[in-house]
This record gives structure tokens, sequence and C-alpha cells, in this order.
């Protein structure tokens, strides 16, 4: 007779059948249960455990651990791809890619630095300016990037397209949602900005959008246009004034150079990034 837990089973051949026939149908209900439950990563590990008999070579503890560390790792896994599908990037980018010629004055230190999201954590901001075609947009999106990967909500957006959006928004009642939902974001990528004029409605848009993120959010912006000519691509000065004062005196800045990236894959030269 052998004790298992609190059952008692007789050790013969036909107790031994009806104790793998119980145990095939408790393990059946957990695994429908844990669907049931959207326990997915548990789900999939429990059942690759009784595909391959490889349960009886856990103790109970490991199992346990075994179960939760797959949940957890999934749930894990989940999260990071629906951040990166919300972030909306339009471009796939990692630190790992990036190109440190001595001709773009690009600092791999400094880089480093931000890789680690301390800026986002204390919702600095960061302007990356350059010529076109220098990687201001790949740097962005790594950095972005980088940040979804530790748990930060990122939104990327070409700052036209964003302004059109909101005055459409607005137009149908809803820019206020839509402006909390930037406002939620840990970090807030305006791509090519002052690329096209703001007009009245895009500037007092853009204003809501740096307000409420002031001292709480960090906002990367990407230009062509150096910082010291923003008031001009604002327009109105009292709006451009507002605006500059909120972003610009504790800011983050990196200048790109160097030649046109998408210059040299004309001439024939490695291009460690993508032409942005």
């Amino acid at each position: 007779m052998t004790i298992s837990g609190a059952r008692i089973i007789i050790n013969n051949k036909n107790g031994i059948i009806i104790q793998k026939k119980n145990i095939k149908k408790m393990n059946k209900e957990s695994l429908e249960k844990m669907g049931r439950m959207r326990l997915l990563g548990m789900h999939q590990a429990f059942k690759s455990c009784i595909e391959s008999d490889k349960s009886e070579a856990f103790t109970n503890d490991e199992m346990v651990h075994h179960l939760v560390q797959s949940e957890w790792d999934d749930r894990q896994y989940r999260s990071l791809q629906r951040g990166l599908k919300n972030a909306n990037f339009r471009y796939s980018a990692s630190i790992e890619q990036l190109d440190y010629s001595d001709n773009r004055g690009l600092d791999k230190n400094q880089v480093q630095r931000l890789s680690s999201c301390d800026f986002i954590k204390k919702g600095e901001d960061l302007f990356i300016t350059g010529s076109t075609g220098t990687g201001k947009s790949f740097l962005a999106s790594a950095l972005g990037q980088q940040a979804c990967l530790m748990g930060y909500k990122v939104l990327y957006a070409n700052t036209a397209k964003l302004m059109s959006h909101l005055k459409m928004a607005k137009a149908d009642g809803a820019h206020l949602k839509e402006l909390s939902k930037i406002e939620k974001q840990d970090a807030l990528i305006l791509d090519d900005f002052g690329v096209q004029p703001f007009d009245a409605q895009s500037r007092t848009l853009l204003l809501d959008i740096i307000e409420d993120r002031h001292g709480k959010r960090s906002t990367i912006i990407t230009a062509q246009v150096p910082v010291k000519k923003w008031h001009e691509v604002i327009g109105e000065k009292t709006i451009a004034d507002a605006i500059m004062d909120r972003i610009v005196h504790q800011s983050i800045r990196i200048e790109l150079y160097g030649e046109s990236l998408r210059k040299k894959q004309k001439t024939g030269s490695v291009i460690l990034e993508p032409l942005l």
C-alpha cells in the first residue's frame, strides 16, 4: 500500500491503471482551467511537461517554480510586444546597431547613459538635431525601443501627422481623450519636428502636449532645424516662448553631423543603420 498525499492507492496493476487515469483526468482539467484563466505561459509549460514525461523529474517545489516562472516570462514577453505595437514605431532599431563613426558627433558613452533610460525616469527631454539622412530618427527609435524593453510606455509620432490627427479629433470632439493618451506616455517621440510650419491650431495643440508633459514625462524631438531656430518654426511669439521655456533649459541635446547616409549608400559605402 502506497500513501500519496492524502490518497491511499492499492499497489497492484489495477490500482496503478486507475491512478494513471485519475492523474490524466486531473491534468486535463488543470490545463483547461489554466486556459480559461488565461494563464497561457503556465498552460504551455505544464502541457510540455506532460507531453515529454518530464513532470516526474520535478519535485513539487520545482514544478511550482517552473510553472510560475513560465507564466511570468510569458506575461513579460506579451507586455513587451504590446508596448512595441502601441508605440507604433516606424522603424525597427536597437542600440546595438548604432554607428559611432568619428564624424557623426555621436558619443558612445552618452548613448550608453541614455540607454539606461534614467532621463525618461526623471522626465527629462532629449533633442536630436542634424541634417537629413544623418540617422536622427533611427537613434530616437533605438532609444524608444530600449525604453519599451525596460517597461516604459512609448509613443512614436511624425509631428505633422500627429498634429493633423489631433485636429481631426478636435473636430469630432475627441481631442481631449487623445491628449490624455499622449500625456500618459512615459516617452513621446516627436519625429521630423518643424518639417512643416505650425499653423495656429497646431501651435495650440503642441503647447497643450508640452504643458501636460512638462516636468513629468520625457519628450524626444528629432529635427533638421537647429534648436535656436525653433521659435521661427513654431511661429506666434507668445506661444513659441511658452513652449520653448518649458522644453529647452534642462534638455539633453545631440547634434549629428556628416554626410547623408543615403548619399553614402549611393557611393557604395557600408551602412550600419537604415536610411532615416
